[in-house]
């Protein structure tokens, strides 16, 4: 027989480790597991150290968070480990989010979280209890295109998860299964009280876990004190316009603080580290024509980009059509929509559109932006 996991088993032949975080997502994907009869493992990772702030917050894997996944565990009698893993999430996740944003880009620490610890070390830690899948509660759809796993975009949009796993690799999404990527939020809060689990109506995670209120200038502070630097600030001609306390203050499309007096606002356009200067223009030079990717991870067959497809560089952002060519590990986007304010060091997700949904194909980070009304480049890290 062919189980609900779409694996060759009976539920109670098939051992499963369900990844939780202690949200009401990933507790009732380890009730519906129990209740269709699958052996199930609850994993719960220990991520950060902070736990005062990281309960007062609505973030994950820390704290209040671990309490919830083992007393979820223990009403739907599984058997529930936590894994310590706040030395790897800090030299992985948070160092590598810090060198990101000291050198002006606008990093995303939750796809290196899923990239490192949450897969790839979780995935080892399954494999090494002889699980046949590792479930999560991401919304996301899993569907079998000849023997592998294709990910495609949730039937609840607003809650799609798709752009923060584009780094998922085959034999990564192959192992996955995503239970909740055909339901919508408030069927999976109904399943929560009909499972009378204690998460019912927990709030959904919001900040950043290691990043409490996301104040990200707070946490530059604490590991990298000396990278409040002042520089300069010019305009797209490079006359200089004034002085800024730190790039680390400012993101591509920000208005606020520049603190120049101007005809039309002004919004910051470009954050060169190498010479510690902000650029900045008025909203027309925020569009994007252009994209230069890195680190490219695939999830599907060169043949799709060969027709125009559809990118995402923002979570909440819409899909936009898109040219894509990909040289190795990495790409140029050509964008074919109007787009404003993209930032290097942002994730840029490719989709192609089919009969079952909008296909995830894999993605990549932006290094460098072409801007579609100014002749020339600006940013070079």
């Amino acid at each position: 027989m062919i189980n609900s996991l779409g694996i060759k088993k009976s539920p109670k032949d098939t051992k499963i480790v369900v990844a939780m975080s202690g949200g009401v997502d990933s507790s009732v994907v380890a009730g519906l597991m129990k209740e269709e009869g699958y052996n199930v493992t609850g994993i719960t990772l220990k991520l950060y150290d902070d736990i005062k702030k990281s309960s007062e917050g609505r973030q994950c894997c820390a704290g209040q968070d671990i309490l919830d996944a083992k007393r979820v565990s223990e009403t739907l009698d599984i058997d529930h480990k936590i894994l310590y893993y706040q030395k790897k999430f800090k030299s992985e996740v948070i160092d590598s989010f810090i060198d990101s944003y000291v050198a002006g880009e606008t990093p995303i620490p939750c796809v290196q979280c899923n990239q490192t610890v949450k897969f790839r070390d979780l995935f080892k830690f399954a494999k090494e209890l002889k699980a046949d899948a590792l479930v999560t509660g991401h919304y996301v759809m899993r569907h079998d295109d000849n023997g592998i796993g294709a990910m495609y975009r949730a039937e609840d949009k607003n809650r799609d998860q798709s752009y923060f796993l584009f780094s998922t690799t085959q034999k990564q999404l192959d192992y996955l299964r995503f239970p909740l990527g055909s339901i919508n939020k408030s069927e999976t809060r109904n399943i929560a009280n009909k499972l009378k689990l204690n998460v019912a109506s927990k709030p959904d995670s919001q900040d950043i876990c290691f990043v409490p209120g996301g104040d990200y200038a707070s946490v530059i502070t604490k590991y990298r004190p000396q990278s409040f630097k002042k520089g300069d600030i010019f305009d797209i001609n490079g006359k200089k316009l004034g002085s800024h306390n730190g790039i680390i203050n400012y993101t591509i499309g920000q208005r606020k603080g520049i603190k120049i007096s101007s005809q039309e606002p002004l919004y910051v356009i470009d954050i060169r580290a190498n010479d510690n200067s902000i650029v900045v223009g008025s909203q027309d030079s925020l569009n994007i024509k252009k994209l230069y990717l890195r680190n490219i991870n695939l999830l599907s067959d060169l043949k799709f980009f060969e027709k125009d497809i559809f990118i995402k560089v923002r979570s909440t952002g819409k899909l936009l059509k898109a040219k894509c060519v990909i040289e190795k590990e990495s790409a140029i986007v050509e964008i074919l929509e109007d787009e404003k304010g993209v930032s290097p060091g942002q994730a840029c997700v490719f989709y192609f559109k089919d009969d079952l949904g909008e296909r995830v194909l894999g993605g990549g980070w932006i290094d460098k932006t072409i801007n579609k009304n100014l002749s020339t480049q600006l940013t070079d890290h």
